[in-house]
């Protein structure tokens, strides 16, 4: 069997998985989210944190919510990780460095994952399983509980109720993805991954002395990693490391894992707002955005020029020979259209255009289908931006899901969409300004400015994945790529959340002749456009001097 056929059935076997699973999780996750039952566990959670999970909140309240659990959050990591040395189960590992310390906390509550560590060489099993899996499951709860805020908006009228934080935050772990969990850590483990919580061992006799492996509880951390599309691997290989991904059927379903909440928050979406079609629409513009740059990813990754490519049958540099092209391609799109830093293959190791395209997944906002949660209101916001952009077409006041898109709504989603951008440009811009950054690139010319750019867009848009030759540990990278995760993270949900409650404010509208339908393939269409033009718009002279120059170069 071909390379290219094999990856093909893999695709289709992805496909046939998402959409077996596509209608009965979309449409649980809508019952949890509309229940008014609380389970025993959830009560005691309840009662711990002093919340009362049946009082509504206005979007203010709610916002408070979610900084005020992350704010907390960042501190206890922080301070996890400063008395790692101290603590039992430590490996002998030494407390983190301050400003790795803060990076990593900020990392991981920011549903991030971005490592400039060695996983297996700096955090021991209480910081790992205490601080960093706990953290891959809230964050990425948090991440949901926006998004059904924003849902809930739409829904809702002449309301500004937006739900309970704390139920929204405690249901999605309790009822989502702890049981998800469970089941695919046992998958894990029954394909080969490690669950442990074993020392160092030493393994056989090499030049230079032994080799060393620690063990952990991989397969749990592992399967929380790529559900909640958080991505940081316990081991620095991450997912191209055997214990971590042993073999290819691991590989096919860690990307199941991936993809499989954020493609079925659109059904949530569609059951929430009373109309499954509005539901499909977005959920073919994530399809479509993602077919295509997967199509493009192993066009590139397969049609590479040279001796040494032709040989090999395709860019088989940096790619675990267990997995070959076609899975390494299907991975890096799976991770770079979502907030989920794993990796099975090095990106900085990809063709010239192979880079671009991971960074304009990252770039575009990671919406097709994107992060748990993100994915969907960062898709809705872009929404809104068609259908004002088609109002000015037909000289109309735009609607969206019978709400009005006037003023306010339109700075709130003109403000979402402008602050990533923004934080990527400037900080990129500063570190090839300024004399000390440009030292940790391993790389000159174009490639190595790819690497700046990768590892400020990859901080910013809360993805968390890297182009390998940039040496990121310094106080430098460890400051500002952590500032940058979590303005990235919480500014956008400001506006999320304002932009919420403004349309659980209002009167539904009427539909008219006029109005445009957002249901057909005609919007669909036009929300691929808006988003590829505005993405392009932003990031296409950076790009240019960055993987267009080194693709056109080769």
């Amino acid at each position: 069997m071909s390379p290219v056929l094999a990856g093909v059935l893999q695709l289709l076997a992805l496909i046939v998985a998402l959409g077996l699973s596509y209608r009965p999780l979309g449409d649980y996750m809508a019952k949890v989210y509309s229940s008014e039952r609380h389970y025993k566990p959830e009560k005691w959670i309840y009662k711990a944190i002093g919340a009362n999970p049946s009082v509504e909140m206005r979007w203010p309240a709610y916002l408070r919510g979610v900084l005020a659990f992350s704010a907390v959050s960042v501190l206890f990591l922080y301070l996890l990780q400063r008395v790692q040395g101290s603590l039992p189960g430590s490996l002998g590992f030494v407390s983190i460095d301050p400003d790795q310390a803060f990076n990593t906390a900020a990392s991981f509550v920011a549903n991030t994952n971005w490592q400039s560590y060695y996983g297996e060489q700096a955090m021991g099993h209480v910081v790992q399983t205490g601080g960093l899996a706990v953290q891959n499951f809230v964050s990425a709860a948090v991440g949901i509980a926006v998004a059904v805020a924003l849902v809930r908006g739409f829904a809702r009228s002449r309301t500004g109720e937006l739900g309970n934080f704390w139920a929204d935050l405690v249901r999605g772990v309790v009822r989502i993805l702890l049981p998800i969990s469970v089941i695919g850590a046992l998958v894990l483990v029954a394909c080969g991954a490690i669950q442990n919580f074993s020392g160092i061992h030493e393994v056989g006799q090499f030049t230079g002395g032994a080799q060393q492996w620690n063990g952990g509880a991989v397969a749990s951390q592992e399967v929380i990693k790529e559900l909640g599309t958080n991505g940081g691997g316990y081991f620095n290989a991450n997912s191209a490391h055997p214990f971590e991904n042993p073999n290819g059927l691991s590989n096919l379903f860690e990307v199941y894992l991936i993809l499989v909440i954020p493609f079925a928050l659109t059904r949530t979406f569609g059951r929430t707002v009373g109309s499954l079609k509005q539901g499909y629409a977005i959920l073919g513009t994530m399809v479509t955005i993602w077919l295509v740059f997967t199509g493009l990813m192993m066009w590139t990754e397969f049609a590479g020029k040279g001796p040494a490519f032709e040989l090999a049958g395709g860019a088989l540099e940096g790619k675990e020979t267990r997995f070959g092209i076609s899975a390494s391609a299907i991975f890096s799109v799976a991770t770079t259209l979502t907030s989920t830093g794993a990796v099975n293959s090095f990106h900085s190791s990809n063709t010239g255009f192979g880079g671009g395209i991971d960074l304009l997944g990252m770039q575009l906002g990671e919406i097709a289908p994107g992060g748990v949660g993100s994915g969907l209101y960062g898709m809705l916001i872009m929404a809104i931006i068609a259908v004002f952009i088609a109002g000015l077409m037909v000289g109309r006041t735009p609607e969206y899901l019978g709400k009005k898109i006037g003023t306010r709504e339109i700075k709130f989603a003109a403000c979402y969409i402008l602050v990533t951008p923004a934080l990527v440009l400037c900080f990129t811009a500063l570190a090839m300004a300024l004399p000390t950054p440009v030292h940790s690139m391993t790389n000159s010319g174009a490639h190595g400015f790819s690497e700046i750019l990768y590892a400020y867009t990859s901080g910013a848009n809360n993805n968390g994945s890297a182009f390998a030759g940039l040496n990121a540990d310094t106080q430098w990278f460890n400051t500002t790529i952590g500032i940058a995760m979590l303005l990235g993270r919480f500014l956008p949900m400001v506006f999320v959340l304002a932009l919420a409650g403004s349309l659980a404010e209002q009167t539904p509208v009427p539909e008219t002749a006029g109005t445009l339908r957002t249901e057909k393939p005609l919007f669909t269409g036009l929300l691929v456009g808006t988003i590829v033009i505005v993405t392009g718009l932003t990031y296409f002279p950076a790009l240019a001097l960055g993987p267009l120059a080194e693709g056109l170069a080769a």
